[in-house]
């Protein structure tokens, strides 16, 4: 199988969480996406992309730059967002399978999701999309996450890794 890649943005360290448990999972490099690379290598045949949700969407420098102003402690992404980095991501020279998830306050109702975005976008980019995105919960803007959720994105990895073998 080729290999998997897990890229996040994460303020607080909430969408960190779920994305080190889905690359656990998915026994994927994963990588804070400042660092993610601007052209995919060759061998990457799976990407999995996560960002918080922020303003019913994908962050922006504004939102980035509120999170920061209600942030207790450290920040985890302080430079591009998910958002610039597909906008900046090269033109695919090979086929791959990509999959995106979110976190966000799990209140009723809201309208939005950064991952329907990235989803959105990645298909744009031509990346295979075949499910559908996933959002994890969080109690609150800065966290923590809801009891389960990292349980929860373990199993969603194991689906997509179950679906990659058939």
């Amino acid at each position: 199988m080729a290999r998997a890649l897990v890229v996040y943005e994460s303020m607080f360290g909430n969408t960190k969480a779920i994305a080190e448990a889905i690359g656990q999972a998915l026994a994927a490099d994963v990588v804070e996406v400042s660092d993610a690379p601007d052209v995919l290598p060759d061998d990457v045949g799976l990407v999995v992309v996560g960002a918080p949700t922020h303003a019913f969407s994908l962050s922006r420098p504004a939102t980035r730059q509120s999170a920061a102003n209600q942030a207790t402690g450290d920040l985890v992404s302080t430079g591009r967002g998910v958002r610039e980095w597909l906008d900046t991501l090269a033109p695919l020279g090979h086929h791959v399978t990509a999959h995106a998830f979110d976190t966000r306050v799990k209140v009723g109702w809201l309208p939005g999701s950064a991952a329907k975005a990235i989803a959105k976008r990645l298909r744009a980019l031509h990346f295979q999309v075949p499910g559908k995105p996933m959002s994890f919960h969080v109690g609150g803007t800065p966290g923590p996450l809801l009891v389960g959720e990292p349980a929860r994105a373990d199993a969603w990895a194991r689906s997509i890794l179950a679906e990659a073998r058939t």
